[in-house]
This record gives structure tokens, C-alpha cells and sequence, in this order.
């Protein structure tokens, strides 16, 4: 009988010309259809499908937590084959979404003898491309009922990161009881190096970053990969390498089982993502997983300033290593690595004083301290975590200097996209004419009102603007822009000398915008014309 998993076509579900039937595969109405769901043409059927139609109206997510979750409870990961063979993980797998993650995980897969097929609701040619050159059925936007074929068929479901919780591909997997798995789980499973895993709400590509340059300034092969844009099963086929450094956000580990990182780093926690999780408590709990699988051998890094990150350390089956700029709470003693005397200090002494860091605002201190103590416990020495402290520059859209001028700095810090990164953000500033607004994620822009005091004025922006003005009502003057250009305007007018002018938006950029660095740059350009324009008079 056919395959569909076999079959190389592009042609999108039903018919896709591979003898996949037309008639419907679910009833939505009354329960399990008696349709065939695949007719081969040689009067072979398979298993039929659950109803699709119940599903597509539930919004079943696989790792939702209860109403009211116990968070430890919910935060471990259910038991999985830590060491399962890669070949036994499955004989056909459905890879949802197939921008450069679905690519790669399509790829090993393949490599591994699985049959491979996947599903995209909006394909570039890109994806298209890579489907025709992996040879593999590439359905795009599919039906309910193609969609609940292809699920029924596949013995795992790969999600993508960026597939929304409310996609009926979860759903569709739990009633039929085909397991979901992420590629940052099949890509631990394949690995056979050492990886050091970062997770937060704020700095964790900062962090992977300075990690990554630790170790290789300390001799040894590293290279960051995950949500950082390397995908980490690319990654992890690089047998030559030492250690990989994983960046692993909440989506990613929403999907993990067996994932066990020598060293896991977790930065920080806020409120965010909660369009996808639901609420906070399913959102820390799939952080946790970060940390489910390790053993006593293994070290979690963790925020000694973060009371929940705290109490979720409590729980980690680990050695836990601290880092944190207090001075240790309710009579605690201080972080295992924190400052003293304007030194960066860890167990053994002096790291790096803190004046000779690119930059020394309270959370790039707070990254430092956490990567070096990620570094060493992954193998790094003294004076290769130094040299890579000394040497490190801030990465591009988290508060980047943009210009300079009449007295006023304008800074880029699109990267901010929930209101816990903002709130950092202006906290490293006096007096600030803030620029705030975007798509809002499901979560409460009033948190951004915490640093009303060192506010000029604000300027809102994006389809969350009337949120940020309501945040701000009768404390500070808000302007509402509808263009970058207009805010920047707004801002320049509110400017004194001696402020900063800070894009920090609080929100995601996807109401204006195809990503965060397309909204920095059209900040940075729109200052850039506004100066010019007001130099050249």
C-alpha cells in the first residue's frame, strides 16, 4: 500500500495525487467516521480517524497545565526513554511547520530512516524548496480532515516553535495518542556531547552567546545553537565539537521528555507568552523542564534574585549553583557569583572588575555573573571566561545606541518584548522618554508603570498603544504615534538634555512588523532622518 509519508509530492491534501481519498475523513458531527481515510487503489484501508470536528473545537495543548497546578508537580516531565535509539523513536513523523527548525529536524530524521511528512499553513518558497529537495509530501494549508489523516498515520508529531497553542494539530495528536515531541527532544537524544542549556523571560541569547565565546576562548569546541538561530539538531551532528550551548525557550521545552543538559541555566521568569501557554503557571512549569531530567552530576545555574526561579531550584535533582548582584535574602548568604568591591566574584575569587565589562547595566552584570558560572561548571577556564567578559559587545536591538545628540541618547532595545525586559530596560537609565506598545502577548502592560519615576513622558505605540496609555494615565504624559516616524517625532519633542530616548516596546513587534530587528531598524532609521533633518537647518 502507499505511503503518504513516502510520497515526494507537493500537492496539497486531499488529493494530492498519491490516491489520498476525497471523500471526508471526519464526521464532525456525531463521532468517528466509517470513511476510509486512505484508499491506495488497491482496495486497501487503513484505521479511521478520531473526530476531528470535537477536537476543532476544544483548544486541547499538550502541556497545559490544571486550573490550579501544584508548579513542581506540573513541571516535571513525564517519564520518557531517556537513551531510546534514534531509529526507534519512530517509523513516520509529521513535522508541523517547515521554516529552518521543521527543515533541519526533517532532515535527521530522514537520515535516521524515518518516513517524514509535513504540514505548513503559510510556505514560502523556501520551505517549499527544501521540501522538494528532501523528498518529502510538503501539504500545505491543510484541511481538518488532511490534517487528522496525515496525524493518524504518523507515529510522532515534530512542532515547530512558533505553531500556536491553538492549532487543531494537538488536539488531533492527543485523541489519537501519537506522542509530540519538539526537535530540541530529538535533537538531545541524537547528541553525544555535553550541553549547557539557557532558559529566562529576558537575556537568554545574550547569555548562550557569552557562554558559547567562554568556551572557545578557553580552547575547547563550542557553538551556541537552538532558539538562537542555529537549529540544535544542525548542531549536534557536528561530531567534532566539545559542547554545544543551547538557547531553549518555554515552547521548545513544552516538549521535552528526556532532555538532560550537563549544565542548565535559568536567568530569570515573568509573565510572558501567555497567548500560547494560557497562564503563568503552565508557562513555569515548561521552563522547569529545563532542568526535569538531570541527575546529581549535572549543575543548575539559577537566579539567586528570581524568588520563583527559586523556588522552582528547590525542586532540581541537581547541584545548584547561584548567581545574583544582592546580597543574599531573609539572611541568606550571597550568590555563589555576584559583585563585591566592583569585582565579579565566583567561589574561587575575582573574576573581571566590573568597569572594564562593554557594558555594566544591572542585567548585563546579572548575564556575566550566570554565564560564567554556566562556563566553568561546563569546563571553561579562569582566563577564557575573562578574556570572552572583557571582549563581549551587547548584540544588536537590546539597548543598542542608536545616535547621540544635543544632549539626548537614543537606544534600540526592540528585543524587549514583554513588559519584565522593559521595566529592566528603563531601570538602567535616570530620565527616560519611553516608547512602548506592539502586539500585546496576553499579559498586563500595567507592570510597566513600575518605573513611572524615571519617566519623561511616553510615547505609544502599535495595536497595545491604548493599554500603555492607560498604564500611564495621570502619572506621565502619553502621545499616541501611528507610524515609527511619528513617534519618534513625539519623543524628540518630550527629549531634555541629559535624557534617553528608549525603545523598549514591552510587546511583540507582529502588528507593524515581520520580526523585533525590522522594528529597530525602522527606530534607528526614522532618528537618523529625524537628526538629519534637524542638523541640516
Amino acid at each position: 500500500m502507499a505511503d503518504l509519508y513516502d510520497d515526494a509530492t507537493t500537492e496539497p491534501a486531499p488529493d494530492a495525487g498519491d490516491g489520498v481519498t476525497t471523500e471526508p475523513v471526519v464526521d464532525a458531527g456525531d463521532g468517528v467516521t466509517t470513511e476510509t481515510v486512505v484508499d491506495a487503489g488497491d482496495g486497501m484501508t487503513t484505521e479511521t480517524v478520531v473526530d476531528a470536528g470535537a477536537v476543532a473545537g476544544e483548544t486541547a495543548h499538550a502541556v497545559s497545565a490544571p486550573a490550579e497546578p501544584p508548579v513542581m508537580a506540573a513541571s516535571v516531565a513525564p517519564p520518557g526513554p531517556a537513551s531510546a535509539p534514534a531509529a526507534a523513536l519512530a517509523e513516520r513523523a509529521l513535522v508541523v511547520g517547515l521554516a529552518r527548525s521543521g527543515q533541519a529536524v526533517a532532515r535527521h530524521l530522514l537520515a535516521r530512516g524515518v518516513n517524514v511528512a509535513a504540514v505548513d499553513d503559510d510556505p514560502g518558497d523556501d520551505a517549499r524548496a527544501a521540501a522538494a529537495a528532501l523528498g518529502i509530501l510538503l501539504v500545505e494549508r491543510p484541511s481538518l480532515e488532511a490534517l487528522a489523516n496525515l496525524v493518524v498515520r504518523a507515529d510522532v508529531v515534530v512542532p515547530s516553535p512558533g505553531v500556536p497553542a491553538t492549532h487543531p494539530v494537538y488536539g488531533l495528536a492527543k485523541a489519537s495518542g501519537v506522542a509530540v515531541r519538539g526537535e530540541v527532544e530529538l535533537a538531545s537524544r541524537w547528541s553525544i556531547c555535553p550541553m549547557v542549556a539557557v532558559t529566562g523571560t529576558n537575556g537568554k541569547t545574550t547569555a548562550t552567546s557569552l557562554v558559547a565565546e567562554m568556551l572557545v576562548a578557553s580552547g575547547l569546541r563550542s557553538i551556541a545553537a537552538g532558539n538562537i538561530g542555529l537549529p540544535l539538531s544542525d548542531a549536534v551532528a557536528d561530531e567534532e565539537l566539545d559542547v554545544v550551548v543551547a538557547e531553549v525557550s518555554s515552547f521548545q521545552l513544552a516538549f521535552t521528555e528526556s532532555f538532560r543538559p550537563a549544565v542548565a541555566v535559568w536567568l530569570n521568569v515573568a509573565p510572558d507568552h501567555l497567548d500560547w501557554h494560557g497562564h503563568v503557571d503552565a508557562y513555569v512549569a515548561a521552563k522547569a523542564r529545563i532542568w526535569a531530567k538531570q541527575g546529581p552530576g549535572d549543575v543548575a545555574v539559577v537566579n539567586a534574585d528570581d524568588p520563583a526561579v527559586m523556588a522552582q531550584a528547590a525542586f532540581a535533582p541537581s547541584r545548584v549553583v547561584t548567581f545574583g548582584l544582592g546580597q543574599g535574602r531573609n539572611g541568606a548568604p550571597p550568590a555563589d557569583y555576584t559583585v563585591a568591591d566592583g569585582w565579579l566574584v565566583g567561589p574561587d575569587g575575582p573574576l573581571l572588575e566590573v568597569a572594564l565589562l562593554c557594558r555594566a547595566l544591572p542585567h548585563d552584570v546579572a548575564n556575566a555573573l550566570a554565564a560564567s558560572a554556566a562556563a566553568l561548571a561546563a569546563g571553561a577556564t579562569l582566563d577564557g571566561v575573562r578574556a570572552a567578559l572583557a571582549g563581549f559587545a551587547p548584540l544588536p536591538h537590546r539597548l543598542a545606541l542608536v545616535a547621540y545628540a544635543d544632549g539626548v541618547r537614543w537606544y534600540d532595545d526592540s528585543k524587549a518584548t514583554n513588559p519584565h525586559a522593559a521595566v529592566a530596560a528603563v531601570r538602567g537609565f535616570e530620565s527616560v522618554v519611553l516608547l512602548a506598545g506592539g502586539r500585546n502577548k496576553g499579559l498586563d502592560l500595567a507592570e510597566l508603570a513600575e518605573v513611572t519615576d524615571r519617566l519623561r513622558a511616553v510615547v505609544a505605540i502599535g495595536e497595545a498603544a491604548p493599554e500603555v496609555a492607560a498604564a500611564f494615565a495621570g502619572r506621565r504624559p502619553v502621545r499616541v504615534a501611528a507610524t515609527m516616524a511619528e513617534a519618534v517625532a513625539a519623543a524628540a519633542e518630550a527629549a531634555r538634555p541629559g535624557d534617553v530616548v528608549l525603545l523598549s516596546p514591552g510587546c511583540a513587534s507582529f502588528d507593524w512588523y515581520r520580526s523585533y530587528a525590522e522594528r529597530g531598524d525602522d527606530f534607528a532609521a526614522a532618528v537618523h532622518a529625524l537628526l538629519e533633518a534637524r542638523h541640516a537647518h
